[in-house]
């Protein structure tokens, strides 16, 4: 039986850790439908022994990562105001 895009999205998360961007270029998704696909499958993985890990954009020129919004990129850091904004990453590990 083949696999949906969130079973394939999840597994290639279980091997390395991917931004929202890269997942939509690896299944050929928008970035927004790759967002999506990501939080069910993190809501897929509640109560497994897994969990889905995020790692927050974070600016580039200064190191901000306090944003409010943990998998949304912003449009610039509240801090220094830069456009530069790392991505944020995703991967799931075992708990």
């Amino acid at each position: 039986m083949e696999q949906t895009t969130r079973e394939r999205i999840a597994d290639r998360l279980r091997e390395k850790a991917l931004s929202a961007t890269a997942i939509a270029a690896a299944f050929d998704l928008s970035t927004a439908t790759a967002i999506e696909h990501v939080e069910h499958v993190a809501a897929s993985l509640s109560g497994s022994d897994e969990q889905l890990l995020v790692a927050p954009p974070e600016c580039s020129d200064c190191g901000f990562t306090n944003f409010d919004d943990r998998v949304n990129v912003p449009s610039r850091c509240p801090d220094c105001h830069s456009e530069s904004i790392d991505p944020p990453v995703f991967r799931i590990e075992d708990q």
